[in-house]
């Protein structure tokens, strides 16, 4: 081979320099964007806009120029609007080929737009961000494209806008901090440097060695601010996932399944009644299934988002999006390990506050595009450590028993295991609660019942039997709405069988909810659980006998119901 005529840094620019001279382009805006759209689908919007230098900054005219020339763009946002496998959307490129992504004038006014546009169109908004930052040489004025663009971004979503964001290597600054990461959904690219300052400037400020991946997209994912990360290669396909799962079409029934949910007889006649302790041993057995197992079984298209958007991802929680036949639905639920290894790394599925939130997150953007909830209960309780005292454990249940209140869309909860304190209601107020078979369900776990009560966690068996945990139970007394029957021995003996079962009762409630009104639904949701007072004194003010009769009257319409 003959020597390189590009040996050396130096040789190499002065080629390159010459090459632009004769107007060869290196770089291009929009690639990764024209790589999501669908082939001679869109149209480039915007495209004259140019800058007008607002502080005559000293050589930034020249700058803009030779980027300009190098790229053949006028700056470094390029807006489309076109299709995406059908789905009509706007869609942008910020890219760091020009001037390092900067976000100036021009950039914030295109994505202001951008925002506008996807509003009056109905349809979603895209954003691919590359960026350093805020453009140096125009001040202020670049400055103050954050806000704007954060502003643009909120409005859009607070009409009920679908924002999905995605960032690439880097996504720094300003670009960081204002529009980019406010997405419904945020993507990332494997290693993406993404963050508000650098590296080099955090350790220069505050002279801190800086852990390994530091600020890269999987130490984002861990810390709670990226859903996902997806190969550049595979980008549309997830995009297209969200599309689907966010489409404002009417859907189809979500289930042939006729509506009627079994809520007495279940098991045979013949079987032998397990006690509520043996309940509570099976099902905390390593060979019952966990949460994946019923998202494998129940749902198609599953795809996980994480992240709370506060610092946590917590793994003891799992959530996301699916299909139920074709109605998309978001679901919640306790994680646990099927081996020792897995269930230190779930934390034996005791959520810490991070956990919480990210549920609550969740519910939000379900409530947002009017998505049904299906939340899976199995879990001895929310972690008890330090570390979830400090974080808030007791605020982020609360918010999510508050949040659950009023949220606009329906929500089914199924405790598939153990449900134990506030650590299962916290994602568990339902419009109905289900329990499997042999599932159990609880103010405390037994041990921690007999510690308290007799100073003895050996008494637990006693305790379960005093404390009536188990389906039947709960049921005769109305505390849950419906048992969902298990094969003898567990659904662990036949899985196929109840996931049957459990199908048929999720397919009734979406169907009965279908065309439910949402301010009835709320109110209903509400009156369920302010009546739930137990067995009062017969003495009561007379201000409590309209609560009474109410009372009465709403048990007399839940029985009702269950005889549909």
């Amino acid at each position: 081979m003959g020597e390189n005529p590009f040996e050396g840094k130096r040789a190499i620019l002065l080629a390159y320099r010459e090459q632009r001279a004769r107007g060869r382009k290196y770089a291009h805006v929009g690639l990764k964007l024209r790589r999501l759209m669908d082939p001679e689908s869109f149209t480039e919007l915007w495209q004259d806009l140019e800058t007008q230098d607002p502080l005559h900054f000293p050589g930034y005219r020249e700058k803009l120029t030779d980027n300009q020339q190098r790229t053949g763009a006028r700056d470094a946002l390029m807006c489309v609007k076109g299709t995406i496998g059908s789905f009509h959307v706007v869609c942008c490129e910020l890219s760091a080929s020009f001037l390092m992504g900067s976000m100036g004038s021009v950039v914030g006014e295109k994505i202001a737009r951008a925002a506008k546009m996807a509003d009056q169109d109905k349809c979603p908004l895209i954003i691919i961000s590359a960026s350093g930052g805020a453009r140096m040489q125009e001040g202020m004025y670049a400055l103050f494209q954050m806000e704007k663009t954060a502003a643009s971004i909120r409005r859009f979503q607070k009409h009920g806008g679908l924002f999905i964001s995605i960032l690439t290597d880097p996504t720094m600054g300003g670009v960081s901090a204002s529009f980019a990461s406010l997405g419904d959904v945020i993507l990332a690219e494997p290693d993406a440097l993404i963050g508000f300052a650098g590296p080099r400037v955090i350790a220069q400020t505050i002279h801190q060695k800086l852990p390994k991946g530091f600020q890269k997209a999987q130490f984002q994912l861990n810390h709670g601010f990226v859903d996902r990360i997806a190969e550049p290669e595979k980008m549309r396909d997830e995009v297209l996932q969200l599309l689907r799962f966010h489409a404002k079409e009417e859907k189809e029934q979500a289930s042939g399944q006729p509506k009627v949910v079994k809520t007495t007889g279940c098991g045979a006649s013949h079987r032998r009644r397990l006690s509520a302790y043996e309940r509570v041993r099976l099902v905390r057995s390593e060979d019952r299934p966990k949460i994946t197992d019923y998202i494998a079984a129940l749902f198609t298209d599953f795809t996980e988002l994480c992240g709370d958007r506060c610092g946590t991802e917590d793994p003891a929680i799992l959530c996301g999006l699916a299909f139920f036949g074709s109605q998309p639905v978001t679901v919640i639920g306790h994680r646990k390990g099927k081996n020792l290894r897995d269930s230190l790394r779930y934390n034996f599925g005791m959520p810490g506050p991070g956990g919480y939130r990210k549920a609550l997150r969740m519910m939000r953007e379900a409530e947002k595009f009017g998505r049904p909830v299906i939340t899976f209960i199995d879990t001895p309780g929310a972690y008890p450590g330090k570390e979830a005292e400090e974080n808030g454990i007791s605020s982020a249940i609360a918010e999510n028993l508050a949040a659950m209140a009023e949220l606009r869309v329906p929500i089914l909860s199924i405790v598939t295991g153990e449900g134990s304190s506030g650590g299962a209601l916290g994602i568990g107020a339902g419009d109905r609660i289900l329990m499997l078979e042999n599932a159990v369900y609880s103010v405390l776990s037994p041990e921690g019942f007999a510690s308290i009560l007799w100073k003895d966690s050996k008494r637990a068996a006693e305790a379960s039997e005093i404390m009536q945990i188990t389906a039947p139970e709960l049921l005769e007394r109305g505390l849950i709405d419906g048992i969902i029957e298990e094969p003898e021995g567990g659904i662990q003996k036949d899985p196929a069988s109840c996931y049957s079962r459990m199908k048929e009762a999720i397919g009734s409630f979406l169907s009965d909810m279908e065309k439910a009104d949402v301010d009835e639904l709320t109110e209903r949701r509400y009156q369920k659980y302010r009546l739930f007072e137990g067995p009062l004194r017969p003495a009561c003010r007379a201000s409590d006998d309209a609560v009474i009769r109410q009372k009465k009257s709403f048990s007399s319409l839940q029985k009702q119901e269950s005889d549909i």
